[in-house]
């Protein structure tokens, strides 16, 4: 599937109209400089965007890449020179720990980020025997200050626990029902994410809501007043819950909220815990694993795309059912409208697309769904079923 080709005269005229009704392209959401502000970081270009596999055996590396992930992130114990060796032969980019092998290694530029530790904003294990409470934010910003001082070529990685997206979450100890702490915590990331996994969770606060994913987007994004890169970690597996059955629908689906909500990179979650340990759990499911290619292929084909300013209030959508609201994003890119439309429940609707001044009729292509919806003076309809994701894009025929 190709983005690329521009619209005929008649294309430019249909578009510059649009334009007009829906007013300039807001900027897009990207840190000034974006990751070209670090030499050392990860790739700047508009053909990428960061799929990436968090805390995998580099054996694994080539496997992962055959279905679209671009990125490692986290190693066991290391960076070792063994897994460095591996991460490169098969050209696969990582974010990892900033250990004293790495600080006599800086010149190994398959290192394109450094780690802090992970959800220190989740209650720490002290001596082994019971939990304390969070690593505070002025801890936190002193050991992001020593790791920038060690080399600032690189962004530092920041990812947090589920406290990001559920206030009640009781894995935070003494700091429970306390976000204000985010904060002060989002200043010692360059990029930051967090982990959040509805669909494998057992707890009825939040089992099966997937919309509590791109909300967490939401507000990492609000608490850091979208000065820094956002991405969010995605579950695969079961994970805990012998009793889950992750579905490629709900994985499909909390990708495409989370970009649609700001998220400029995805992780996956590929480890199994119950009934028995899989450290790649993704890969062991043919089915998941295939989905997810699917999944990657497009974010990739729409890379460029993804990468263009993100267009407020760009076109409208109404849904049929109230209780399942569809959310979207809009980009205009090489003379196209892109509209990224998803059921944020998990309900059948209809939704009504419009975007203002268009006139006549014009092809609006569902992408990767082999099928052309008729749109007239800007307007069009379809269906969605429960969680259901559609891309659409439109030009003038």
């Amino acid at each position: 599937m190709s983005v690329r080709g521009g619209p005929g005269r008649a294309g430019w005229i249909f578009l510059l109209g649009c334009l007009w009704a829906i007013g300039a392209p807001a900027q897009a959401i990207k840190p000034s400089g974006g990751y070209a502000a670090w030499s050392n970081g990860p790739s700047d270009s508009a053909d990428w965007f960061p799929i990436g596999v968090w805390l995998q055996s580099p054996r694994n590396a080539n496997r992962y890449k055959n279905i679209g992930v671009n990125l490692y992130v986290g190693l066991y114990d290391g960076p070792t020179e063994q897994q460095l060796e591996a991460l490169e032969k098969a050209n696969m980019p990582v974010i990892c720990g900033q250990n004293n092998w790495a600080l006599d290694h800086l010149d190994r530029r398959i290192i394109v980020g450094w780690m802090q530790e992970d959800e220190p904003d989740n209650a720490q294990l002290v001596g082994g025997r019971h939990y304390g409470p969070p690593v505070t934010p002025d801890a936190l910003q002193a050991n992001y200050d020593k790791m920038h001082n060690a080399d600032p070529t690189r962004p530092i990685y920041l990812n947090f626990g589920q406290g990001v997206a559920w206030d009640g979450w009781t894995g935070r100890g003494n700091r429970t029902n306390e976000p204000g702490d985010y904060l002060q915590y989002v200043k010692s990331g360059d990029i930051l994410s967090f982990d959040f996994y509805p669909a494998a969770s057992a707890a009825e606060e939040i089992a099966g809501k997937l919309w509590m994913v791109p909300a967490g987007v939401e507000r990492l994004r609000q608490w850091s007043q979208d000065r820094k890169f956002i991405w969010n970690c995605v579950e695969t597996t079961r994970i805990s819950n012998p009793s889950a059955e992750v579905t490629p629908l709900q994985v499909r689906t909390e990708v495409w909220m989370s970009i649609i909500h700001g998220s400029r990179g995805v992780v996956y979650f590929a480890h199994q815990f119950a009934p028995h340990f899989v450290e790649a759990g993704l890969l062991a499911d043919s089915e998941m694993a295939a989905a997810v290619g699917n999944i990657d292929a497009q974010i990739q084909a729409l890379t460029p795309v993804l990468n263009s300013a993100t267009i407020k209030k760009g076109a409208g959508v109404t849904s049929s059912v109230s209780e399942v609201p569809v959310d979207i994003m809009v980009k205009q890119y090489e003379g196209a409208t892109y509209v990224f439309a998803v059921a944020m429940r998990d309900g059948d609707t209809r939704a009504t697309f419009s975007i203002q001044g268009c006139k006549g009729p014009s092809a609006v292509t569902a992408l990767g769904e082999d099928r052309t919806i008729v749109a007239r003076d800007g307007q069009w309809e379809d269906a969605f079923g429960g969680f259901g994701v559609h891309i659409y894009r439109m030009a003038q025929q």
